[in-house]
């Protein structure tokens, strides 16, 4: 028989309770074999501990759960599959290829000043390979 414990809280605001059975209760059980990695040694005092958490209430509005919703919905799927065509590539190059890893300034002005010059670099580059606005006839 296992004998619960109280009910702790992480400092993330979880509530989980924990279980504490002797090795001679477990040798008992029907269901050790489920608790338990391997068969129980003779002599081993140790037992078994086990930690339950309980299931976070999940809140409808927050946003994050709000942008779960959609992304599961059948159009959701749809549209995110999209993303690994159209906006990872962007982010893989500039972060990659144009070593931008972090921003050097502070600021939100001088923050976007130099977002935007990295995008108008990547944008040149992309109008450079389809070599678009130069003329056929050179």
């Amino acid at each position: 028989m296992s004998s619960p414990g109280s009910i702790y809280t992480t400092a993330t605001g979880l509530h989980y309770q924990t279980y504490t059975a002797k090795a001679a209760h477990c040798k008992a059980c029907g269901l050790s074999g489920q608790c338990l990695k391997g068969p129980l040694k003779p002599n081993d005092g140790r037992g078994r501990q086990v930690t339950r958490f309980e299931p976070k209430i999940k809140n409808p509005i927050h946003p994050s759960e709000c942008m779960r919703q959609a992304i599961d919905s059948p159009r959701g799927r749809q549209l995110y599959s999209q993303r690994i065509g159209t906006v990872e590539p962007v982010f893989a190059n500039i972060r990659h290829n144009k070593r931008l890893t972090r921003l050097n300034h502070r600021g939100h002005a001088k923050v976007n000043t130099q977002w935007h010059l990295y995008c108008m670099v990547h944008n040149i580059e992309k109008l450079a390979k389809t070599q678009l606005g130069r003329n056929g006839d050179r």
